[in-house]
């Protein structure tokens, strides 16, 4: 829409998404869609930096799609795509390369994580995953890139290589803000609340799957880690385990941390570790269920990918095209 700001997020299709990822993420989108101009991916080209299985990573793929439409993503108000199928992001995160220096990459926090984790496998794709997430960004002259506290050097990035690239030629690309999430912006881990929650966190009872049905999902609640007296107040640095459970008590049930503090005033921490997971259930039950009935119906899954590729190339490829024009080709 004419004067709107533009605004970019993707989410890996890899094992299957936690509720941090929704909170994250997924939410915000369904608020977002209403005020930009949203491009939603798929980043299917990132998750192959580790090693995948082909058949699953498709049906992981149309899952994710299904949870995005049954969380509310709309089709209709927003571009939703999978990166694949938009050649712009590979081709311009090789011209991105050339304006990237090794350094950076080599202090990229998340390059540093996942080489640990994956000393086995530490691929170029591994290092260069922040050039690739830039240029998904700037292809689209991106305003806003809502993001978690982690995420925040991803975007730092994509700024000074943006600016390099505007500095060395013109003014190319827009320089793209970071968009904060003011509450839930990171869900911490269950078992081990000083670590984000993760899609492949060891402790299996850490994180809570968009997937689990109501009996796991309050398990999962019922063992999670407090502290060892029984206050239950907002204080990630002396609570963090409280601090976590109020933050997504607050996400689900759409209350302030004020709010979510009072509710559980004298109350004892096996209530309240109760009272969260009941939330958290009540508000997966309908979106799993309209997340299986869009399973079925595949073919309606790709005609949302088919036009979403198409809508995203058209705008990716009018920039693209700037750019070989600027560096010669």
């Amino acid at each position: 829409m004419e004067g709107r700001k533009i605004l970019y997020s993707a989410v890996q299709p890899t094992n299957n998404l936690t509720i941090g990822n929704y909170v994250g993420a997924i939410k915000n989108w369904v608020n977002l869609q209403n005020d930009y101009d949203c491009y939603f991916s798929i980043a299917n080209m990132h998750a192959i930096t580790v090693r995948q299985v082909p058949a699953e990573l498709r049906q992981r793929t149309l899952s994710v799609l299904a949870l995005y439409l049954a969380c509310g993503v709309d089709p209709e108000k927003c571009v939703l795509y999978l990166q694949s199928h938009v050649s712009a992001h590979a081709e311009l995160c090789w011209v991105l390369n050339t304006f990237t220096y090794v350094g950076e990459m080599e202090r990229m926090t998340q390059f540093k994580d996942k080489s640990a984790r994956h000393a086995e496998n530490i691929n170029m794709g591994l290092m260069d995953y922040p050039v690739l997430m830039a240029a998904d960004i700037l292809l689209f002259q991106t305003d806003l890139v809502p993001v978690g506290i982690d995420q925040r050097q991803h975007v730092e990035i994509a700024r000074d290589i943006a600016q390099r690239f505007n500095n060395a030629y013109s003014p190319t690309f827009k320089v793209p803000e970071a968009l904060y999430n003011k509450v839930g912006a990171k869900i911490n881990d269950l078992a081990d609340p000083a670590k984000k929650m993760s899609k492949s966190g060891e402790n299996p009872n850490g994180a809570v799957f968009m997937s689990d049905d109501r009996d796991t999902v309050i398990r999962k609640f019922k063992r999670a880690v407090t502290d060892s007296d029984a206050e239950i107040i907002y204080d990630p640095e002396r609570k963090p385990g409280v601090s976590n459970l109020l933050s997504i008590y607050s996400a689900f049930g759409g209350k302030s941390i004020e709010a979510a503090q009072a509710d559980f005033a004298g109350k004892g921490y096996g209530e309240f570790k109760l009272a969260v997971g009941e939330a958290v259930a009540d508000k997966l039950a309908p979106v799993q269920a309209e997340w299986k009935r869009l399973l079925a119906d595949k073919a309606y899954l790709d005609g949302v990918l088919k036009a979403g590729a198409e809508n995203a190339a058209r705008a990716a490829n009018r920039t693209l095209a700037k750019v070989y024009k600027k560096i010669g080709f």
